[in-house]
This record gives C-alpha cells, sequence and structure tokens, in this order.
C-alpha cells in the first residue's frame, strides 16, 4: 500500500478530461487512507481514486472546486461526517463495487437517529400494527404457522379441486387467512347474522 503524500500528489498524472474538467489521477496505487489533499491546493474539478484499498470516505479538506468523486474499485464501507461541508460543489460519486451492503446498514442506522428517525421509526411500527380484515389477528403470527390439521385441510382442498374457478377461490381463501373446508362451519353462523340483519331491517320499517 502506498501513503498519498505531498509528492505522490504532485507526481499523479493531470491532465483535462473529455468533458474539460481538469483531473487528478490517483487510480491503482493501493491507497488505503484519503489524505493531504491539501496539497491539490484546490485546483481540480475531479479526482480519480479507483482501483485502491480506502475503506473509509473522509479526510477531505475544504474543495470548493471538486465537482466530481471517482472512488470505485475500493473498499469503502463507511462515509465521514461532514463530507458535504467539505465538498460543497460535489455532483457526482462513483462508487461501483464497494462494500455498499456494510454502508447502507450504517446509513439506516443514522436514518432513525435525532427527532425525525424517531417519527419515522414510530410511523412505520404504526403502519405495521394497522389490522387488515381477513388478514388475521395480530396475535396470529405467535402461532408460528397453520396447524398440522390445517395443512391436511388445504392439501385436501387443492387435491379436490377439478375447476380453475375453484382453484382461483381456494387462492382468495389462503390470501385472506382462511383454512379451505373451515369456513363451512361458520355457515350456519353467517345465516343467523343474515338474518338478525333482516329481522332489523324489518322491524326498523
Amino acid at each position: 500500500m502506498v501513503k498519498l503524500t505531498a509528492e505522490l500528489i504532485e507526481q499523479a498524472a493531470q491532465y483535462t478530461n473529455a468533458v474539460r474538467d481538469r483531473e487528478l489521477d490517483l487510480r491503482g496505487y493501493k491507497i488505503p487512507v484519503i489524505e493531504n489533499l491539501g496539497a491539490t491546493l484546490d485546483q481540480f474539478d475531479a479526482i480519480d481514486f479507483s482501483d485502491n484499498e480506502i475503506r473509509k470516505l473522509d479526510g477531505f479538506p475544504l474543495l470548493r472546486r471538486l465537482k466530481t468523486l471517482l472512488v470505485n474499485n475500493n473498499r469503502i464501507c463507511r462515509i465521514g461526517e461532514g463530507l458535504d461541508q467539505a465538498l460543497p460543489c460535489l455532483t457526482e460519486l462513483i462508487l461501483t463495487n464497494n462494500s455498499l451492503v456494510e454502508l447502507e446498514r450504517q446509513e439506516a442506522e443514522k436514518m432513525f437517529k435525532g427527532k425525525r428517525g424517531a417519527q419515522l421509526a414510530k410511523d412505520i411500527a404504526r403502519r405495521s400494527k394497522t389490522f387488515n380484515p381477513g388478514a388475521g389477528l395480530p396475535t396470529d403470527k405467535k402461532k408460528g404457522g397453520p396447524s398440522p390439521g390445517d395443512v391436511e385441510a388445504i392439501k385436501n382442498a387443492i387435491a379436490n379441486a377439478s375447476t380453475l374457478a375453484e382453484v382461483e377461490r381456494l387462492k382468495g381463501l389462503l390470501q385472506s387467512g382462511q383454512i379451505p373446508g373451515r369456513e363451512r362451519r361458520s355457515g350456519p353462523t353467517d345465516d343467523g347474522e343474515e338474518e338478525m340483519e333482516e329481522d332489523t331491517v324489518t322491524n326498523g320499517s
């Protein structure tokens, strides 16, 4: 690995790229840490850190001119705080082929910090507890899935389905949390409820 020194920065290739930006080429030096960029004297629109060993995106002095930062093919798993303040004009950040899973996890943790994050967490929790008709009570989740008897009933219903309409009906029942064959047991109760509703309408009129 090579330490990023002022001497290395001075010796690195410097050129005007295809979009007419002044670019500093620090590609492929196996640099582990970003440092000493004050030696650039804020003379560049773009810096190419591709193909190095950088793990944390930080160590930048105030570089008002820098617009593009290429750090693809590194090992970045952390982004330092205040990056937006050190690079106020940064509009393009290339992070292809880095440890983005770890980076996303850390960014998610940051998202839930502070008052805004706490409110967001509450909103998500509230939505997740919302009861949808036919989806079963929240306590159903603690049972760990259907009982062996329910599984057998589902298998029998699937085996006995002979038409597309029956298959669609089974699909609708399962999606609503009902067990095929079990809904028949509640038939008399449903009929009774319908009769009571009719009586109420009749008496009301």
